[in-house]
C-alpha cells in the first residue's frame, strides 16, 4: 500500500522481484491504496502491480488479492456510491482488474464492513444510529456471479468482527453461497484482539487470518527507541494514523525489545515470528518501504519462538493488553 506514494514503480518492482525471488507467492492491495487515501493516488498500488505483470509475465506465479472499499464520505471520487450493492461491486472489481492488468483476482475482499460497528481502533461498543439493513445474502449472490464468470476465485472480509464473520458463514452455509475464505484482520505484539473470539471461529470454521500490520506500522521495528526521528517513517509523514504510537504502545515495544534483545534476535523479527507461529494465520502480510526492510521481513520467516520466548511475551501482554485496537 506504499507503492505509488512512498515508493516509486521501480521500488514496487524492485520488491516483488525479490519477494518472489525469496519464496512469497501471495501479494495483497486494495483499490484505495496508496495510503493515505486521496484521488492524486487512488488505484496506484494496483497499476504499479499490474505494469509488474506486464513487464514480468509472472501474474500466474502469484496469489492476488484486492478489496472494495467500504462506505466512507471522503471517498465520493472512487465511484457514484462506497456500498457494496452489485453495481458498485461490478464498478470497482473491473476498475481494479484493469489497473491490475489481469482478468482475474485470486481473493476479493470487502475492505470494511458497510454497516456501523468497531474497526479501525475504536474500543468499547455503543449503539448506533445505523439505517443499513442486512444485505450479506445480496452481497455473497453478487460475488458469486463473478465467480462464475472467472473474475475471481474466491472471497474474503477485512476489518471485520465475530458477529461479521459469522453472519456471512451462516448465510453461505444455510443458502448454499460462496464461502468466505480469509479475514485481513489487524494482529501483532500490540493488537491481540483477534485471539478474543475471532480466532476460534477461524479455526473451527476453516477460515484463515491475514494478519496486516504485524509490525504496527513500524513501531515493532524498534526504530523509534533509537533516539532517531526518523521523518520519512509512515507514523511520521502522515500523524493522522496514530493507532501506534500511544504512550502505552511505547511503553509495550520496549518491553518486547528487551525479549529480543536478550535472546539475541531482533525485534522485527520476533514481532513477525510471533505472528507466523499462531495456528489460525493463513499468511502474514509484511510491507515495508525498502529493500533491506523487506529482507529482514522474509527471513523471520526461519525464527522460531521457543516456549520462554513466548511466555515473556504473554507476560508483558497480560500488563499492557492491546494498546493499539
Amino acid at each position: 500500500m506504499t507503492f505509488g506514494e512512498q515508493n516509486t514503480e521501480a521500488d514496487g518492482h524492485a520488491q516483488m522481484d525479490y519477494a518472489l525471488e525469496k519464496g512469497v507467492n501471495f501479494f495483497d492491495t486494495a483499490e484505495m491504496y496508496s495510503v493515505p487515501a486521496r484521488q492524486a493516488t487512488y488505484g496506484s498500488t494496483e497499476k504499479i502491480i499490474g505494469t509488474w505483470f506486464k513487464k514480468s509475465g509472472k501474474r500466474e506465479e502469484i496469489v492476488l488479492a484486492s478489496k472494495i472499499a467500504g462506505p466512507n464520505p471522503n471517498f465520493g471520487y472512487m465511484r457514484e456510491k462506497n456500498d457494496f450493492s452489485p453495481a458498485s461491486i461490478k464498478y470497482a472489481l473491473d476498475k481494479s482488474l484493469q489497473r491490475l492488468q489481469t482478468d482475474y483476482i485470486d481473493l476479493y475482499q470487502l475492505h470494511w464492513p458497510e454497516r456501523k460497528t468497531n474497526f479501525f481502533g475504536q474500543r468499547g461498543f455503543k449503539v448506533q444510529d445505523d439505517v443499513w439493513e442486512d444485505n450479506i445474502r445480496l452481497v455473497l449472490e453478487t460475488l458469486e456471479g463473478f465467480i462464475k464468470e472467472g473474475k475471481i476465485k474466491h472471497i474474503g472480509l477485512s476489518n471485520e468482527t465475530p458477529w461479521g464473520i459469522m453472519r456471512f458463514l451462516e448465510e453461505s452455509k444455510y443458502k448454499h453461497l460462496p464461502k468466505i475464505k480469509t479475514v485481513q484482520n489487524p494482529y501483532s505484539l500490540l493488537n491481540r484482539l483477534f485471539e478474543g473470539g475471532s480466532a476460534e471461529i477461524c479455526m473451527r470454521e476453516n477460515v484463515g487470518l491475514l494478519a496486516y500490520s504485524p509490525l504496527a506500522f513500524g513501531v515493532l521495528s524498534g526504530k523509534f527507541l533509537t533516539g532517531f526521528d526518523h521523518p520519512n517513517a509512515r507514523i511520521r509523514l502522515f500523524p493522522q494514523f496514530s493507532r501506534y504510537n500511544s504512550a502505552e504502545c511505547t511503553e509495550a515495544t520496549k518491553s518486547y525489545s528487551q525479549i529480543a534483545k536478550k535472546h539475541g534476535i531482533s525485534l522485527a523479527q520476533m514481532a513477525l515470528a510471533f505472528v507466523n507461529q499462531q495456528a489460525f494465520v493463513s499468511s502474514n502480510i509484511i510491507g515495508a518501504t525498502n529493500l533491506a526492510q523487506l529482507k529482514e521481513n522474509i527471513t523471520s520467516i526461519d525464527v522460531v519462538l521457543s516456549e520462554e520466548i513466548i511466555n515473556e511475551i504473554n507476560a508483558v501482554h497480560a500488563v499492557i493488553p492491546d494498546p493499539a485496537p
